[in-house]
């Protein structure tokens, strides 16, 4: 049975090391269980979605899963395989 499609996705800004840093554990990671990862820079996406920058700029890099944050600041990478797992994405290798 094919889960429904899951969501995740790195609140990120220009310049921002932790920001880089997050997105390669996290790119591996859901590799790892056959998804991908979008990014969204809260600074360019300001224009059109001024909340996301009020909520979450002063905690980049922010991980969210199914549009709710999971984590800030690094990846929770047990709680994100397990809550990946419990959506019905197994570790694919």
């Amino acid at each position: 049975m094919e889960s429904e499609r899951t969501s995740v996705v790195l609140l990120t800004r220009a310049g921002c090391y932790t920001c880089a840093d997050a997105l390669g554990v996290l790119t591996a990671l859901c590799a790892e269980h056959g998804l991908t990862v979008d990014m969204i820079d809260v600074d360019e996406a300001a224009a059109t979605r001024p909340d996301l920058r009020a909520e979450y700029g002063d905690r980049v890099p922010v991980v969210l899963l199914d549009g709710r944050e999971h984590s800030y600041w690094e990846v929770d990478e047990p709680r994100l395989r397990a809550d990946l797992v419990a959506r019905g994405h197994p570790k694919k290798v």
